[in-house]
């Protein structure tokens, strides 16, 4: 059904209006079929501050460019229509949106539109999937804070890669993750356990424009209704406590150009690896650590990169190589691609999709070339490039990077930081009970 079916249907009566702030989560409000009519022409008023907020709803240190609070218009965009999985007929209807005007330089789903459009005018159209890592627990979020967040119940009890002792017992879970996403339009190809107690994937299927990164926001979001509604509870903290593994998102993406041809594969070269393929390689070495704050964007992100966990361990590239950061899969025009192992699964999609991108095409816009491929286990090797290994780094970083003001742009780069910075400082202030614990007596 199409924006206007809904609107001329008489048994429709409200639908969701929603826009993605910077963390991912979609924020929004219900408005009668009467007043949508008006909205899809015109817009809808919103606040740009909550592009700000915290995902508790505080407020880190900026709101909005005047500071008054005011509201800009979302413009609604008709291709993204969608179902509620578990709302009534009439009651159902979803749509995405984005800021216009000045709003639009901070909201994300605006920027991975400009830096799209910034693509195809070079010619170059990006094809893209990604996967979301996520702990599941069997507990409710009122248990997992009465329990300090300690000694919760996963919803396995043990490590279970690719078990599918743990899939069949847990297929009531995967059959309601498949339902939901079918009224999303979520194009859902893969799910599978992985390799931490309660630890799963879900991976999305590659596709062009914004679908894939709607998609995962939207999965993002609704997997986390769906735990609530059964009475469990999942997070996407790339480190949940000192034994998990690490959580991300990892983007798989190759170039065509605007008949369809592949650019990333030349037969004649090592592994089908294309000029055009090396320098986009050498783009996201140039420049992704630049970004890392996007990929990166939170105090718990850099506990991913604990000793003994697998994350990457710089900006290193490999054939098929897992140890590396950005991962070469495939072996012919259609599969090959990068994987961009850097995000984390507390990352947004539209600024981790945008970010990669924008690196990647850079760099085939200036013929950048990569390091040499990474052979071996990347654990074992210094790399030549890394990416910001700290908050403070990751906020400097970014703020001083051309290319991000140049891409994603300065004014989003501005308050990107700066809501950043304002989450450091305060977290900077809190002592941890692990720090009582080792110090309180005899420190």
């Amino acid at each position: 059904m199409t924006l206007d079916d809904y609107m001329a249907d008489p048994a429709s009566r409200f639908a969701t209006v929603a826009m993605t702030d910077t963390n991912g989560l979609l924020r929004g409000q219900m408005v009668s079929a009467n007043s949508l009519k008006g909205i899809a022409k015109n817009g809808m008023g919103m606040a740009p501050a909550q592009l700000a907020l915290d995902p508790t709803d505080a407020m880190p240190g900026v709101n909005d460019d005047k500071g008054d609070f005011h509201d800009d218009p979302l413009q609604l965009d008709p291709g993204s229509v969608r179902r509620l999985p578990w709302s009534k007929a009439g009651h159902d209807l979803l749509v995405l949106s984005n800021y216009t005007g000045a709003s639009s330089q901070i909201c994300p789903r605006a920027i991975l539109k400009s830096v799209l459009a910034r693509a195809g005018e070079a010619g170059l159209v990006p094809k893209y999937g990604m996967e979301l890592e996520y702990t599941l627990f069997d507990e409710t979020p009122e248990s997992a804070k009465a329990k300090g967040y300690r000694n919760l119940k996963t919803a396995t009890a043990h490590a279970s890669h690719d078990l599918i002792l743990y899939q069949v017992v847990q297929t009531e879970w995967y059959e309601a993750v498949a339902a939901m996403c079918e009224p999303l339009k979520i194009d859902l190809a893969k799910m599978h356990e992985e390799i931490g107690a309660g630890f799963m994937e879900a991976c999305i299927g590659a596709g062009e424009g914004m679908e894939p990164a709607d998609q995962l926001v939207l999965l993002k979001n609704f997997i986390r209704a769906l735990a609530l509604r059964q009475g469990r509870s999942v997070t996407f903290m790339p480190r949940w406590n000192e034994k998990a593994d690490s959580q991300s998102i990892h983007l798989h993406i190759s170039l065509k150009d605007k008949t369809g041809r592949s650019l990333f594969w030349d037969a004649k070269e090592k592994n089908g690896v294309s000029r055009t393929f090396r320098h986009f390689l050498g783009g996201l070495q140039a420049y992704v650590g630049d970004t890392t704050l996007v990929f990166q964007p939170t105090v718990n992100s850099y506990r991913r990169f604990a000793p003994g966990t697998f994350a990457p361990p710089g900006l290193t590239w490999g054939f098929e190589n897992r140890t590396t950061c950005f991962r070469l899969v495939g072996h012919d025009a259609g599969s090959l691609r990068v994987e961009n192992r850097l995000p984390g699964a507390d990352s947004n999609p539209y600024l981790s999709a945008a970010a990669t991108i924008a690196a990647g095409v850079a760099g085939v816009i200036g013929e950048i070339e990569p390091d040499p491929e990474t052979i071996g286990s990347g654990y074992a090797q210094q790399p030549a490039r890394d990416f910001a290994r700290s908050m403070p780094d990751a906020i400097d970083r970014l703020r001083g990077s051309a290319f991000a003001k140049d891409w994603l742009g300065a004014r989003f780069v501005e308050a990107f930081t700066a809501t950043r910075e304002s989450q450091h400082n305060e977290f900077r202030r809190k002592v941890p009970d692990v720090e009582l614990e080792r110090f309180f007596d005899l420190g």
